[in-house]
């Protein structure tokens, strides 16, 4: 029995150990974030939104996806997990309405109107950019031509007009090739009735 409960662990450990060695969110299943019958936010979020940590800029809570990211990405003491915990004060805004004087954000970035996580990162383990970034940075050497997105002063126009934005979250391509629905009994043709014996 011990022998028995022994490889079982080892197994569980040995599979958690070498899915965080593929990825971050490679490892995880739809439902790491997303929770259909246990949802505990919008977007079925399986995971608590973080709703201690505090948007500098607004004063307020962090909502929307960004506080789905922060419910793993933020530290404990501010209801994070502390899983590769992200600083408001060290990292670029988001959660706030973009500053047209500083940055000019195509409407695929903004998430109701506001700069998210989502908007510059795809987390799903489709997108194979260096750090989920939405946009390929050949693994972080070309981080340059992803910024110049949005503060397209800073670049040649050439190089941001070539970007292909990745984007695993738009089911519009999914919807219009989804096969139509069956007929229903109202539209199907009228059968003859049984003759009567």
């Amino acid at each position: 029995m011990f022998l028995r409960l022994f490889a079982v662990c080892f197994f569980v450990l040995t599979m958690v150990s070498m899915s965080w060695a593929i990825g971050a969110h490679d490892g995880l299943l739809c439902t790491g974030c997303h929770g259909i019958h246990t949802a505990k936010g919008e977007i079925i979020f399986a995971v608590e939104p973080n709703k201690k940590s505090i948007n500098p800029r607004t004063r307020q809570p962090y909502t929307g996806t960004t506080a789905l990211c922060l419910g793993c990405h933020e530290t404990p003491d501010k209801g994070g997990m502390g899983i590769m915990a992200v600083s408001s004060n060290m990292s670029h805004p988001y959660g706030v309405a973009p500053n047209s004087k500083v940055a000019t954000v195509p409407s695929v970035f903004l998430r109701d109107g506001k700069l998210e996580c989502v908007g510059c990162h795809d987390p799903h383990p489709s997108n194979p950019n260096y750090k989920y970034l939405r946009v390929d940075t050949a693994k972080g050497s070309k981080m340059a031509d992803f910024c110049a997105m949005c503060h397209s002063s800073k670049a040649d126009p050439r190089i941001v007009k070539e970007l292909k934005v990745f984007n695993s979250m738009d089911e519009r391509k999914v919807a219009a090739s989804a096969p139509s629905a069956p007929e229903t009994p109202a539209s199907a043709p009228a059968s003859a009735s049984p003759k009567k014996r």
